[in-house]
């Protein structure tokens, strides 16, 4: 039998929440999802800063794929307060978070591009929808082209999919999230599937992205390595809230079996 969600308030304030300066720019409250008996998500809590790192993990079916389907609108929590770049998900139109969504890149786990366009196409393709946001350029070229210097591929730019190893698709893939200059970065698991080298690439890539665009990453990952060197903060999800946090320092150290589950080798 599961228990019932806590009553919630009507209203969750605005706040000019802080950290060290930083203003938040996701902010997750008491975020219920249920499907049928199954509780996943049970008053989940998250606070991601400007220019940070955080990192999510949680085991399989924990509760993460949820948490990001419900940050981007793409699913309604049961109850809760979700906030991005100041703006309540729950109060948007379809067009205003379209909008808002032009200003979160994703880096999805499979790459997801698409094969039957060439790498410049599947990097203009967001252009087409949101092109106002960069000014309307004639030209997109130039930006496919910085786009793809950033992760070092340059020379792929009229490659296929099928050319391209899993590695540098990951790199396309997160180009192509590069290309309309998002304030937040979601990243799925964006080392699953590589090898070691190409996973530690991707690693250094995603540190070199925070710091020359001072954008904010929320990072969902299992791989321990990946939080150690990416993490400025990492969260853990389980039994559906957010059951400790702190650096991959404190964490590694702390005697909870809960805890010491996930860094365990």
């Amino acid at each position: 039998m599961t228990s019932e969600p806590m009553t919630q308030p009507e209203t969750y304030p605005k706040t000019d929440e802080t950290r060290k300066g930083k203003e938040a720019v996701i902010r997750i409250r008491d975020l219920y999802k249920s499907f049928g008996p199954v509780q996943v998500l049970r008053g989940f809590n998250l606070t991601l800063y400007e220019r940070e790192n955080l990192v999510v993990m949680g085991k399989s079916g924990s509760g993460k794929s949820v948490m990001i389907k419900c940050l981007v609108g793409l699913m309604d929590p049961d109850s809760g307060y979700v906030e991005v770049l100041g703006q309540e998900i729950s109060g948007l139109g379809r067009q205003q978070l379209d909008q808002l969504r032009s200003d979160i890149g994703f880096l999805f786990q499979g790459s997801a591009l698409y094969d039957s366009m060439t790498v410049r196409e599947n990097l203009e393709f967001p252009l087409r929808r949101h092109r106002e946001k960069l000014g309307n350029p004639k030209d997109t070229l130039p930006l496919v082209e910085e786009a793809l210097e950033n992760v070092g591929l340059a020379h792929a730019i009229d490659m296929m999919p099928a050319e391209l190893s899993g590695g540098m698709k990951r790199r396309i893939a997160l180009a192509r999230t590069l290309i309309l200059k998002p304030r937040v970065i979601l990243y799925d698991e964006p080392t699953s599937g590589l090898d070691p080298i190409t996973a530690k690439e991707i690693i250094g890539l995603m540190r070199r992205i925070q710091q020359k665009y001072g954008t904010a990453s929320l990072i969902i990952t299992h791989d321990v390595d990946c939080a150690r060197v990416v993490s400025e903060r990492i969260l853990l999800l389980v039994d559906g809230v957010n059951y400790a946090e702190g650096s991959y320092a404190e964490l590694a150290g702390n005697a909870d079996p809960k805890v010491e589950a996930f860094f365990k080798k």
